[in-house]
């Protein structure tokens, strides 16, 4: 889904989006007994049906430690604001707003219906809605997505889901022309999407925040705080990352697809930054806001208070698609060697790293990219104690020590980049403590969460950290978006904050097969599917990240809060919660 980069993400979102994660304490485990049953759940009316009258108003109120960065839609990669612009914008296509399997659903939105591609599965024609109106009264156009996707490349957006387009390949943050790509007729109401090549995650991409529609006047540069006009059903109308956004309703929305866009609850969606995370409990729970940003780290100490009977109906766990783990960066030593990469996977005690997170039942240890229970998962773990290598038992100390020897990177200096919330830092000390044990000398160095990803992402930063932590949600259910935005060639770009690939890890026989995958994902599914487990196992043996732990998530809301639906896709569904 998503970086959430501190969630984010988020946790990038992530995709960076922002990171979900918890405090340690033994009262984690009963916690999960309670909600679990929680997870995925939506009493919200189903998908499709009308928004109840009565359940309209009020103001919902999220707090969170921190903003998530950079507002404009283009180039955000941030669960957090993710969140919030799937209220306010829509794209040609979009996940039904549903809790549970049905948000992973993939349904018109501003396009009359989802087209059958033709030209050999390159070219597809979208039929767009009439009398829809951006929340500045201007109304909406095919040709505003001309716009759209020409800011991915001028902007330029952090990820290269869109390089299929015809004459992106020639785009660049100078200028861009998909006039041949994204061809709009605005007499006709149709927008021709014209590809180089098959791509069968296309309408997946369409879906994601990046597609969403803007105005054809929005400049082609970063608009920095400004958040360009969208076709949802809220409008933002400020955002500080100082102090907080609002969100306020749209005077120009009227429901076409209730599925894609319902009207919404809330006449107000304000987030708040600056407190605490232990103060954001408090409030909450004392009825004073409406959620706990469930991308904050909820400290050890409060969970017991969560895990009371009196807070059963206001706590949700639920099960995610996500990798939190270390990036080693690839460009300088000692992690541009092999054997020292390899040394610290199996330095790496995961059990002390899952503690530290919240204890077992909120995260699983894991060696490999690819979480369980996604697209081509088969479980690898090479870097373990013991002679299995499907599942990760504990660290080999003796093999780790062995490696740095013959790596001849041993007493190196090795500086560990993280986020300074109180979760984050104890993660990066425990491995500046599992590095000094196997020889390195390590220290930590660390970063407000607003700012970490981007510092991390930018190569023009790559002399100053060894070792940066992070996490990724999947943007949508295909293994490519771990596989190849994370760990792919493409997606370095050097002096970019937008750049994902944080390792800057390259392997061009691993490349070939990614692009092999992509290659047949429409033809050939099963063989596609094959493919993906082999470069996520090819990608653990070449160690350019330390895999921590696969999480769970938490959700923390107030007393008057109602409708909780989760999707796999968004997770928690603001709009979609009323208040009493």
């Amino acid at each position: 889904m998503k970086r959430i980069p501190v969630m984010t993400a988020i946790g990038a979102r992530p995709r960076a989006r922002r990171a979900y994660r918890l405090g340690t304490g033994a009262a984690v485990a009963a916690l999960v007994v309670v909600a679990a049953g929680c997870g995925g759940s939506s009493t919200s009316p189903p998908a499709g049906q009308a928004t109840p009258a009565g359940h309209k108003g009020g103001t919902f109120t999220i707090l969170a430690n921190s903003s998530f960065g950079q507002a404009d839609p283009a180039q955000n990669y941030t669960l957090e604001e993710w969140q919030l612009l799937i209220d306010t914008h829509d794209g040609l296509v979009g996940f039904a707003k549903a809790g549970g399997a049905a948000g992973n659903k993939i349904v018109p939105d501003l396009a009359t219906s989802i087209p059958t591609p033709t030209n050999g599965g390159k070219t597809y024609v979208f039929h767009i809605r009439h009398g829809i109106k951006f929340s500045n009264g201007q109304t909406l156009k095919p040709s505003d997505f001309v716009t759209t996707f020409e800011r991915q490349f001028t902007v330029p957006g952090p990820t290269s889901f869109y390089s299929d387009i015809v004459g992106a390949s020639k785009c660049s943050t100078k200028g861009c022309d998909l006039s041949k790509g994204v061809v709009a007729n605005d007499s006709a109401y149709t927008l021709t999407l014209n590809l180089t090549a098959p791509d069968p995650e296309l309408m997946d991409q369409l879906s994601l925040p990046f597609a969403f529609a803007v105005p054809a006047s929005t400049s082609m540069k970063l608009t920095g705080n400004n958040v360009p006009p969208g076709t949802g059903p809220y409008m933002w109308q400020s955002y500080n990352p100082n102090t907080q956004a609002v969100l306020v309703r749209n005077p120009y929305f009227h429901v076409w697809n209730a599925e894609a866009q319902p009207a919404g609850y809330p006449n107000e969606i304000v987030e708040k930054y600056g407190l605490q995370v232990s103060d954001e409990v408090t409030e909450v729970l004392n009825g004073q806001a409406n959620e706990v940003y469930d991308g904050d780290a909820i400290p050890s100490d409060q969970l017991s208070t969560l895990n009371s009977p009196k807070y059963a109906g206001q706590v949700h766990v639920n099960t995610l698609t996500a990798d939190y783990y270390f990036a080693l960066n690839t460009r300088r030593p000692p992690f541009n060697n092999l054997q020292a990469r390899e040394a610290i996977n199996y330095a790496a005690n995961r059990t002390a790293y899952i503690k530290i997170y919240g204890g077992p039942s909120l995260a699983v240890p894991t060696c490999q990219v690819l979480p369980p229970n996604f697209p081509s998962y088969a479980p690898y773990c090479p870097y373990t104690a013991g002679s299995s290598q499907t599942k990760w038992t504990g660290p080999n100390l003796a093999k780790a020590r062995q490696l740095v020897q013959q790596s001849h990177t041993a007493g190196m200096k090795v500086v560990v980049d993280s986020q300074n919330d109180q979760v984050s830092k104890g993660i990066a000390e425990q491995m500046v403590s599992d590095l000094n044990a196997i020889g390195y000398k390590a220290s930590t160095q660390l970063l407000a969460a607003g700012i970490q990803y981007t510092f991390v992402q930018n190569s023009s930063n790559s002399s100053k950290w060894n070792v940066a932590y992070s996490q990724w949600y999947q943007d949508y259910p295909a293994a490519s978006d771990f596989l190849n935005v994370l760990l792919g060639c493409g997606t370095i770009h050097p002096n970019s904050d937008a750049s994902p690939n944080i390792a800057a890890f390259c392997d061009q026989a691993i490349q070939s097969k990614i692009n092999q995958a992509e290659a047949e994902g429409a033809t050939n599914p099963s063989g596609a599917a094959a493919l993906w487990t082999q470069v996520d196992h090819a990608d653990t043996n070449a160690a350019p990240w330390v895999d921590l732990f696969n999480p769970k998530q938490i959700d923390v809301l107030s007393h008057n809060v109602h409708g909780y639906s989760w999707s796999p896709q968004w997770y928690i569904l603001i709009d979609r919660l009323w208040l009493s």
